[in-house]
């Protein structure tokens, strides 16, 4: 059952363009126990459908930029060949760091952007 309530959270952030994995990795390696390099490849799986979704939505909502859409698509799937075998040949402690790293970045950079606009606002 909580599997089944991390995958359907995951699905929600995902689709709303968060990105399901900020979820559903630390979810699966810290309450499942299961290894960095296989959460990060369950998440990548479960991107794929979700991503689909969501996808369909935005192009009937016509939210999409067809210039840029293909630029982010050609250079991402050259980061995400790059950034899989970086991955799999890190130690699954080195690769729970950095992505540990990354999301405290991620989640400073937003509030620090909040504080920003608020002050810019007054």
């Amino acid at each position: 059952m909580l599997i089944t309530l991390i995958g359907f959270a995951s699905g929600i952030i995902s689709g709303m363009g968060i990105g399901g994995g900020t979820l559903l990795i630390p979810a699966l390696t810290i309450i499942i126990g299961t290894k960095q390099q296989i959460a990060q490849s369950i998440n990548l799986l479960v991107f794929i459908p979700s991503a689909a979704a969501a996808l369909c939505v935005h192009v009937r909502k016509h939210n999409i930029e067809k210039g840029l859409f293909f630029k982010l698509t050609v250079t991402g799937c050259t980061g995400a060949v790059i950034g899989s075998l970086v991955a799999v040949n890190l130690d699954s402690g080195i690769l729970k760091k950095v992505f540990g790293a990354f999301l405290f970045i991620m989640g400073i950079y937003e509030v620090c952007s909040k504080i920003k606009e608020k002050n810019t606002k007054n």
